[in-house]
């Protein structure tokens, strides 16, 4: 496990780690039960992966919400690896 040392904390402000969760803290006042947190905390961390993965999370978001829909009566799930933010076969469109 990685020591939290003032230096790691400047680096992760410096790198923007935390302007996701500077710009949603008025957002959340409105997250008032557990469910909503969860919920809040997937999107957010989908968010943040697709990121970490050189993706553009307001096109990858698109593209999942226009792509799972389509897959919703199958039984095979394997098209969901296909969906995962390192995946090479996303649309180029969701790469930066």
């Amino acid at each position: 496990m990685q020591e939290t040392t003032p230096l790691n904390i400047a680096a992760l402000l410096y790198c923007g780690a935390y302007d996701l969760t500077l710009t949603g803290k008025k957002n959340w006042v409105m997250i008032d039960t557990i469910a909503g947190a969860k919920s809040s905390a997937i999107i957010y961390s989908i968010a943040e992966t697709a990121k970490a993965n050189n993706l553009k999370p307001y096109e990858y978001f698109e593209y999942l919400l226009t792509e799972i829909p389509q897959h919703l009566d199958e039984t095979d799930r394997s098209f969901c690896e296909d969906l995962l933010p390192w995946s090479d076969k996303l649309p180029t469109g969701c790469r930066k």
